[in-house]
């Protein structure tokens, strides 16, 4: 790195003489400021980024375009690949919880690597942030320079990703920046874990970058350093980390200057505008050809059982989180996405910024419409957001905790796949249907010290913190489309490559853990025609621990959050079972069943002895693990499609053979009856017995079913008279509060009137 060392050594020589000049960082003279106002100011006036209405050097040159893109989105995805050894996190390291992006000088993302494409857009909420508060003149950007940030409000996601942004210069101008994302699993809150559903405000999340100089001269400031290893439970981890986004980043300020170097600076300028143009056209190409246009609605629920969780006042209470999205799909490409009568901004961890929720809007977009085009932000300049201030998804109070946002985004963008699927599914195109996906937050975390007596097994860590951080929750089950089913345990919707990892490296990081078993969690699949992808479960034991902590999170949770689609069944709800004082240890020396998971729910118990705590709901907060304890958790299934009654019978033979659903579940929803050979994983069905259960099945909807209207009124009847449990009136009361124009609709759609209320 000498070579580029000395390049930056340069650079810094130039950005100083033409700041004493007079001279402004920005290109031609430009501050960015200006650049960032031109921007703005031409892309509304013409429709087109920066009235790029002609895209000359695609058109003139096209061959010399699109290596231009292969090299940089090459460069990227290199820097990604390289930098994850660095780090010492199974979660980068294994899963690939990391993302490298390039932007333009007015923070427009140009291209984005593999990984967590979550942050297509965040990085660049940031460096606009950066340039509005006047960075360039005030807190200075230099060549070498280094900030941090991992604050929701200014561009993230959640707090325990962390961006490290570096400024790139040529002929000491302002080209591009480069930011590298990566997943943290600690970042010093008030409980551990990485994403903590137990905080109430930003006073406990833990540290907080907002956009901060961290370093300069390549080097980050010893202050910063000491910060991260002082205020981290973790800070190898931290420290590794940092390192591993910052030698990404400088491995794409080099890619950026060797290309520069081949094509000289006024090609690469040009190829960087054009880039994020082109993303925008592609965005409206692929609506135009794919969605057919219309306004599409749908709603997602969240529930918060927290009355007998909640640790301060403010939490106890059950609540249920309203998220409805409205879609327009205009004829001319172009689309909307309105959340207006989303819930308000609460005490909780489930607070996600605009930023988080644009983070969502592209990590699913990039998933299910624009998988064969270019991604950067010139997406975001084909489609309109409506987050309510205040609410949700739009939080105006900067000290709420923003720890735990995907209790909100994965949940609002099963509405979205949902209206999307409609979309196609309306032009025709089948195979591209998503009914949507199991959330991934049902999973264990905390946190322990080892004690003494594992002194010969691992000598260096008697004493140290071990965090309990497991990603194996980034393979869940994947919704059914209307011509296949969903994918089973493969899937998470932040992260398109997500893996399970290996139990070994799991139990590497968390030292006084062991897994006693993964394996498929039989019935969690949704039903229909075409099955939503199956869920797993596992069993964990504390082993050699003092002080150890550990809780889980789970969504969906008392509620479903999403139905499938077209009569399609959503995946099932979570639950939590956990044993305390258990005879695991004699069990183990007497070579006894213990438990390997809890299906059907129930069997946990009959192969441990203890205190056994088991509750409908599927998120517990931090409680005492000591030796021998053992905690269940299960990930969830996908929705399904189309009437269960459609489902060919050999699917669903294969299904009891599989373990993808009990003997017992199939005869009560798919009316197929018959013998199960558990040993030979065997099911003989009974033919006869089969048609004469689905005719029955058939009846009771037949007896059970009534019209359209009489529904309907029956409904508004419940509505006038309030005949509906109290979660759900205080969450409808606080939609209204907060949205005059949504309870106006409201009334007017059930035609009451509450005046009087």
């Amino acid at each position: 790195m000498s070579i580029e060392n000395d390049k930056v050594g340069e650079e810094k020589l130039a950005v100083t003489e033409k700041l004493t000049n007079g001279g402004e960082i920005g290109w031609d003279g430009q501050s960015l400021q200006s650049m960032l106002a031109e921007t703005e100011r031409l892309t509304e006036e013409t429709g087109h980024y920066r009235g790029l209405e002609d895209l000359e050097l695609k058109e003139e040159n096209r061959f010399e375009y699109e290596r231009l893109y292969s090299r940089l989105r090459g460069a990227l995805v290199s820097a990604r690949e390289t930098a994850l050894h660095v780090s010492a996190s199974p979660i980068v390291r294994e899963i690939g919880e990391l993302c490298f992006q390039i932007y333009t000088p007015e923070g427009d993302s140009i291209a984005v690597s593999t990984g967590i494409i979550v942050h297509v857009h965040t990085g660049s909420l940031a460096i606009k942030w950066m340039i509005e508060e006047d960075y360039e003149h005030d807190r200075g950007i230099e060549p070498g320079d280094v900030f941090c940030n991992n604050d929701n409000d200014l561009g993230n996601v959640h707090t325990t990703d962390v961006h490290t942004i570096v400024p790139i210069f040529h002929d000491g101008e302002l080209v591009a920046w480069a930011d590298g994302v990566t997943h943290e699993a600690d970042i010093g809150g008030a409980s551990q874990g990485h994403t903590s559903i137990v905080h109430t405000s930003r006073f406990e999340d833990g540290i907080y970058a907002t956009c901060e100089k961290i370093g300069e001269g390549d080097e980050l400031y010893q202050d910063w350093k000491t910060r991260g290893e002082r205020s981290t439970r973790t800070p190898m981890y931290w420290d590794l980390d940092e390192k591993c986004r910052l030698a990404g980043c400088h491995m794409i300020r080099e890619a950026v200057h060797d290309i520069i170097d081949d094509v000289g600076a006024e090609t690469f300028k040009q190829f960087t505008r054009e880039a994020v143009e082109e993303g925008r056209r592609t965005m409206e190409s692929r609506v135009q050809e794919r969605l057919f246009p219309g306004t599409y609605r749908n709603s997602s629920f969240v529930g918060l059982p927290l009355a007998e969780e909640g640790w301060k006042p403010e939490q106890q209470k059950d609540s249920l989180h309203h998220l409805p999205v409205e879609m327009d799909i205009n004829a001319d490409g172009t689309m909307s996405l309105d959340m207006e009568g989303t819930s308000s901004q609460g005490a909780h961890s489930f607070n996600a910024a605009e930023g988080s929720m644009t983070g969502g809007l592209w990590v699913s977009l990039t998933q299910c419409l624009l998988h064969d085009g270019k991604v950067n932000d010139g997406s975001h300049y084909a489609l309109e957001t409506n987050f309510p201030e205040g609410s949700l998804t739009n939080p105006d109070d900067p000290q709420l905790s923003f720890h735990a946002p995907w209790g909100t985004i994965m949940p609002a963008f099963q509405s979205v796949w949902q209206n999307v699927s409609q979309a196609f599914f309306s032009r025709g195109f089948r195979e591209e249907v998503v009914t949507g996906y199991s959330e991934t937050t049902d999973t264990v975390q905390g946190g322990g010290t080892l004690m003494e007596s594992m002194a010969q097994m691992i000598p260096d860590e008697v004493g140290d913190y071990f965090p309990v951080s497991p990603f194996d929750l980034s393979c869940q089950g994947l919704g059914a489309s209307a011509v296949r089913d969903g994918l089973d345990h493969g899937y998470a919707m932040w992260n398109p490559e997500a893996d399970m990892g290996d139990v070994e490296e799991w139990e590497m990081v968390q030292w006084g853990t062991q897994y006693l078993s993964r394996q498929m969690k039989t019935d969690s699949a949704g039903h229909g025609k075409y099955r939503g992808g199956s869920g797993w479960e596992g069993v964990m034991t504390v082993m050699g621990t003092e002080d150890c902590t550990l809780y889980k999170a789970s969504i969906p949770d008392v509620a479903f959050s999403t139905a499938g689609m077209a009569g399609g069944y959503p995946g099932s709800t979570k639950y939590a079972v956990r044993a305390h004082d258990t005879d695991l240890a004699d069990r183990a020396r007497e070579g006894e069943p213990y438990p390997t998971g809890d299906t059907p729910p129930g069997t946990f118990e009959e192969q441990i002895d203890g205190d056994i705590e088991r509750t409908h709901r599927g998120n517990y907060f931090p409680k005492e693990f000591d030796n021998h304890d053992v905690m269940h958790f299960q990930m969830g299934g996908g929705p399904g499609w189309g009437d269960p009654l459609e489902r060919p019978l050999e699917k669903v033979v294969a299904d009891v053979e599989e373990e993808i659903y009990s003997p017992e579940t199939v005869e009560k929803v798919y009316g197929v009856v018959g013998e199960f050979d558990e040993k030979n994983r065997v099911f003989e069905m009974d033919r006869a017995a089969t048609e004469d259960a689905r005719e029955k099945i058939r009846e009771r909807r037949a007896e059970e079913s009534v019209p359209f209207e009489e529904f309907f009124e029956a409904e508004r009847e419940r509505v006038q008279d309030g005949d509906v449990s109290d979660p759900v009136a205080e969450m409808y009361v606080d939609a209204f509060d907060i949205s005059e124009e949504f309870e106006a609709e409201f009334d007017e759609f059930w035609d009451i009137d509450r005046s009087g209320f």
